[in-house]
């Protein structure tokens, strides 16, 4: 998995590019490790991202909780695959989607 990594101040937006699963989860648990503290904003662009596992929903769960205390985090272009995903988890209530 490729992320790419954009930042102005207080925002991080993040494009995650190929598969988000238990090989690649770890690597974007560390970058929001790194990235999160000082982040008010934080965007996650899907449209590249080709599979999701729930090694990488757990990740998406950790950056929300984290997220709901110090600022916001929205996931741009989500496949229907993916959010087919988010649906039948019930992430699709807890994550904000556009």
């Amino acid at each position: 998995m490729t992320i790419t990594k954009t930042r102005d101040g207080g925002r991080l937006d993040l494009a995650l590019e190929g598969r988000l699963d238990t090989a690649t989860a770890p690597q974007l648990e560390q970058t929001l490790k790194q990235e999160l503290p000082d982040v008010t904003a934080l965007t996650l662009d899907f449209a590249k991202l080709e599979y999701l596992s729930s090694a990488g929903l757990r990740v998406l769960l950790g950056a929300q909780k984290a997220m709901n205390r110090q600022g916001t985090m929205t996931l741009r272009n989500v496949n229907e695959t993916i959010m087919d995903i988010f649906e039948v988890t019930g992430f699709a209530d807890i994550l904000t989607i556009e």
